[in-house]
């Protein structure tokens, strides 16, 4: 039996991103977190109570030049995914997604918990920017503030 936390955030990426019917979009399964995790194990990060997950955000390291290309739309998510995996080095990262049940919501919790993963990425590698594609104005608030924490500019794909 699924957790009842687990099938709440699964409905939420549904309806918020519509992964399923937009093949532009990475569509995130097992695989996909293990390709990320040994980019660098803090590019996905679950926040979870004994009912399963409660908050969950995935950023993806990339390159000036690949995350040039994703804004302008001559790539697509797997393609930026793809060219992730086979890097030696990042300098931008893309804020993928962060999804979070909506009693845990206002708590400071996404914000904090992309932070340090970024913080733990940029203890790596140089990163010089940040990047995101909004699919809500709480996710464009929360891409702004993060940026202005961390001082660094921050694009957005239309």
């Amino acid at each position: 039996m699924m957790q009842p936390n687990l099938t709440r955030m699964l409905e939420i990426i549904d309806t918020v991103f519509q992964t399923n019917s937009d093949p532009n979009q990475l569509n995130i399964d097992e695989t996909i977190i293990e390709g990320l995790k040994s980019i660098h194990p803090s590019t996905v990060t679950e926040l979870a109570n004994e009912d399963g997950p409660y908050m969950w955000m995935i950023v993806i390291p990339s390159t000036q030049k690949d995350m040039q290309e994703f804004l302008e739309k001559k790539i697509h998510e797997t393609e930026l995914y793809e060219r992730a995996s086979g890097a030696e080095s990042y300098d931008a990262l893309y804020l993928c997604s962060a999804i979070t049940l909506p009693e845990f919501r206002n708590q400071g919790l996404s914000k904090q918990t992309i932070l340090d993963a970024i913080r733990s990425i940029m203890n790596d590698y140089p990163i010089k920017s940040l990047f995101v594609w909004n699919f809500s104005k709480e996710g464009d608030h929360l891409s702004s503030a993060i940026a202005e924490e961390l001082n660094l500019p921050l694009f957005h794909r239309q």
